[in-house]
Formats: structure tokens, sequence, C-alpha cells
């Protein structure tokens, strides 16, 4: 019995990835940015697994790991981070917290 291909997970990775880089383009809204880089981010761990798991090392679980590592502190000081502009600015609009200026 086979399992899934590698190219399978590939695609998969690729597809993931351009939603996240087209969210990252597109919206106008902090979090949905935000989000659309921890989609990158799983897209990324994704083919690490996939071709840790292809070639049989652990290579890819160790990278896949320290990129979950930097996720969560990412996480933590970017909402950190949009909870002051928020309260500073009233708004999450990139358009309009484009300047660092009051």
């Amino acid at each position: 019995m086979t399992g899934v291909p590698l190219s399978w997970f590939l695609i998969l990775s690729a597809v993931l990835f351009s939603l996240g880089v087209a969210g990252f383009l597109i919206r106008r809204s902090v979090l949905t940015v935000f989000m659309s880089i921890e989609l990158m981010l799983n897209a990324v761990n994704l083919s690490f697994v996939a071709f840790s798991y292809q070639l049989k090392q652990v290579n890819g679980h160790l990278f896949t790991f320290f990129v979950m590592v930097v996720a969560a502190a990412e996480a933590a000081l970017g909402l950190a981070i949009i909870l002051a502009v928020f309260r500073n600015r009233g708004t999450l609009q990139v358009d309009e917290v484009n300047s660092m200026k009051n």
C-alpha cells in the first residue's frame, strides 16, 4: 500500500503559501495581514515536514519546531503591537496606520 505522494503535499503547500501572499498584498486590515503571514509560515512548515518524511531525516521536523517557536513569539509581539496601535489610532486599517506620526 502506498502513501500520499510528495508532490501533493508540495502542491498544497504552494497553494497555502500563495493564499498567504495574496492575503498579505490585497487585504487592508492589519489582523488579516497578520493571519496571512501565519498562513505562509504554516505552508513552509508543511514543506519541511513533507521533505523530512520523504528523506527519512529529522532535520525538517527540527526546522518546523524552530519556525513554530518563532511564530509563537511573533504572534505574542504582533498582537501586543496591534492592540497598542488600535488603542492609539482607533483603527486597524493598513492605509490609516502606515505613518508613525500621531
